[in-house]
């Protein structure tokens, strides 16, 4: 403190000198960075993405690492627009790049659970993808083989979304086999049916009900299998009346009548079959125990 008060007092250097070329540096360095933090976006851009065939070979041996870090980045993301929309200020998402972010990732690492999940939830909910998220479930099951979730997941975007059955019951098959639960072959032979493919459910819902071992289950499938070969009696009524008449049968009250059908046939369900505009035989119980009102 000595030498220094003295080379003060001669002039030599005072303090103030010393201290301005740091605050200017200081002023030059935190202004711009606070300014940059009061106005830059609560979430930043995702970005451009290299080829995926780019990031496998510049990600040599760290494939895996670098498919979480893509996920992580889309997962981030789209957190932080959660957070800033619950403050009510609309910032639309970047969907084309999240998706592009997503198969990237999946082409690193396709063991990847995140990047699955979250286009299911996400391309099929929100931006309405349903075949890209399909695509990519379908990739998915390649490597995945013991996760029912994704023959789950496409299941039901073919039957909810794209009314698709013929492919809904096949991924429900494939969930059912894999999960061992009777609910999913049900869905299964249920659409099976609603894609005109009878005649396959009833052979499917054979084998399950012969293969099961549960009581319930068992009787789960034989009572399904009686309605649906209730159903393929009176198609084949329906067909025959078609090819004789040239025209379908307004009923199956009709085919009766016409001698197609020898009885009305019985819904195990409880409900009454009818025929649709379009020839499909349909039943007032949808194939579900109907609830009596008190």
């Amino acid at each position: 403190m000595r030498v220094v008060t003295q080379r003060a007092e001669n002039g030599l250097i005072r303090p103030s000198f010393v201290f301005i070329p740091l605050i200017i540096c200081y002023i030059a360095l935190i202004m711009p960075f606070s300014d940059y933090m009061r106005n830059k976006p609560f979430v930043e851009k995702l970005g451009l993405l290299p080829r995926a065939e780019i990031l496998q070979i510049i990600s040599a041996d760290q494939k895996q690492l670098v498919g979480a870090s893509l996920m992580m980045k889309v997962l981030m993301y789209f957190g932080g627009l959660m957070e800033k929309n619950q403050a009510k200020l609309d910032i639309p998402p970047d969907y084309p790049a999240m998706s592009r972010i997503i198969h990237g990732a999946v082409k690193l690492d396709p063991y990847n659970m995140d990047a699955y999940y979250f286009a299911q939830a996400i391309l099929v909910w929100d931006v309405g993808q349903y075949k890209v998220a399909n695509d990519l479930l379908q990739y998915g099951m390649k490597y995945r083989t013991w996760d029912w979730y994704l023959p789950f997941f496409a299941g039901f975007n073919y039957a909810y979304f794209l009314r698709d059955y013929e492919h809904a019951a096949h991924y429900y098959m494939q969930t059912a086999k894999l999960t061992g639960e009777p609910m999913f072959a049900t869905l299964a032979g249920r659409y099976m049916h609603e894609a005109g493919q009878t005649e396959l459910a009833i052979t499917y819902l054979s084998t399950m009900e012969k293969s099961a071992k549960n009581a319930v289950i068992k009787k789960t499938y034989s009572i399904r299998l009686q309605a649906l070969q209730a159903v393929r009696s009176i198609e084949s009524a329906r067909d025959a009346y078609r090819q004789d008449s040239g025209r379908l049968p307004a009923s199956v009250e009709e085919l009766m009548r016409a001698g197609y059908l020898k009885k009305l046939p019985a819904d195990p369900y409880g409900g009454r079959f009818y025929i649709e505009l379009d020839g499909k035989v349909n039943t007032t119980s949808k194939f579900a125990f109907m609830i009596k009102a008190q």
